[in-house]
């Protein structure tokens, strides 16, 4: 009985998170477009953490590396500053296209966004070194290491890199499971902890978000 009565606490607690900041109508619309395009939009838990870190970041350079509908692009737009300019990578020109639209339904003109399309790993090296405030990943998870070094070489001191879907439906924390995606996503989550110039956090929002900072020193 009090494990049955824990899981029931866990999912309530889960949903009421979740559900702290809802989506409105854009937002619903994007989420529907990424289902429907098979690209699985951000939960709003971990959307509201992001448009929480370029906020607190003032960000005004942001790297999104997996566009999808726009869903998280939306988020991170609203967060940064009124200047701030959003670069989004994806390999699918539908998916950018979607985002398009999500942004501008949103009230975003063309010049607060760059979707770039092409493979990230190709296109991160030829971004600034040091120039950005935020880089988001949500694409291919195999990657996930690769795309944490890219990555941070982006960040300007005190900047922040983040990766969602670290928790991979539970996955990661369950020793025995030992595919390809869980264990890439163990990796990255290791590489973080273990680098000595990384401030890491582990969030349980959604389906798991990985947040570091780079060190100021």
């Amino acid at each position: 009985m009090t494990s049955t009565g824990a899981g029931h606490g866990v999912d309530a607690v889960r949903d009421y998170v979740e559900g702290y900041l809802a989506e409105d109508e854009v937002l619903a619309t994007a989420s529907e477009r990424g289902h429907q395009l098979g690209c699985t939009p951000i939960a709003p838990g971990g959307g509201a953490a992001l448009r929480f870190l370029a906020g607190a970041l003032s960000a005004r350079s942001v790297v999104e590396v997996g566009t999808g509908a726009g869903t998280s692009g939306l988020w991170l737009l609203r967060g940064m500053a009124a200047d701030g300019v959003l670069t989004s990578i994806d390999v699918e020109p539908e998916h950018q296209r979607a985002a398009r639209q999500t942004f501008l339904d949103a009230g975003f003109t063309a010049s607060r966004f760059r979707l770039i399309m092409g493979q990230a790993l190709e296109v991160l090296p030829r971004l600034t070194d040091g120039g950005y405030d935020l880089v988001f990943v949500d694409a291919a998870k195999p990657e996930y290491p690769r795309y944490l070094e890219a990555g941070v070489q982006l960040l300007r001191p005190g900047g922040v890199i983040a990766f969602d879907n670290v928790l991979w439906g539970g996955r990661v924390a369950d020793p025995a499971q030992r595919d390809p995606v869980t264990t890439a996503l163990r990796e990255v989550a290791s590489m973080a902890r273990d680098d000595e110039h990384l401030l890491p956090v582990l969030l349980p929002i959604g389906d798991g978000l990985l947040v570091a900072a780079k060190s100021s020193v």
